[in-house]
């Protein structure tokens, strides 16, 4: 065995969202899900098939974000791994659970706008997605003032009342 680290490739800014899952039907079930929850969602998906051809699957609204899907989907190579990345002005918090509610849908790893290393074991038989480095590290525990500022963004950004 051996092990990896693949780096996400993206803009600073683009959120993505990461996952496993166990059918070729997720693909479908996935499109459905974003664009039933965001009318206008700008995204692209991408699924590592498991068997069969195992080809990357791939779908969305954006034909740029599509093509970075499957870039990082080839580079992450795991087996029924899919990887959902969105466009300028949509979150994960806002599709994370129609995502999860996808039958198909075993798991999430992340869901990020951060630099991101996927952690993964190769074998003969294929990858495995073994967990995620998700930005960096705490420099330290908020104070007072820090705990004002997060809560002051939340409602300017109307995630709070």
């Amino acid at each position: 065995m051996e092990f990896l680290t693949v780096a996400i490739v993206k803009s600073e800014a683009t959120n993505f969202v990461l996952g496993q899952s166990h059918f070729i039907k997720t693909v479908e079930d996935l499109h459905e899900a974003m664009v039933g929850t965001v009318p206008g969602i700008k995204f692209g998906l991408a699924f590592c098939e498991a068997s069969g051809k195992r080809l990357v699957r791939h779908s969305g609204t954006d034909a740029g974000l599509i093509e970075l899907a499957c870039q990082n989907a080839m580079a992450i190579g795991a087996g029924h791994s899919f990887v959902i990345f969105l466009g300028d002005g949509f979150y994960p918090v806002n599709v994370l659970n129609a995502i999860k509610a996808v039958p198909e849908v075993c798991r999430i790893f992340c869901a990020t706008a951060n630099p991101t290393q996927i952690l993964l074991a190769e074998t003969d038989q294929g990858r495995a997605i073994l967990g995620v480095v998700d930005g960096s590290g705490p420099l330290g525990v908020e104070n007072a003032e820090d705990v004002q500022w997060r809560k002051d963004l939340l409602r300017a950004i109307g995630y709070k009342a």
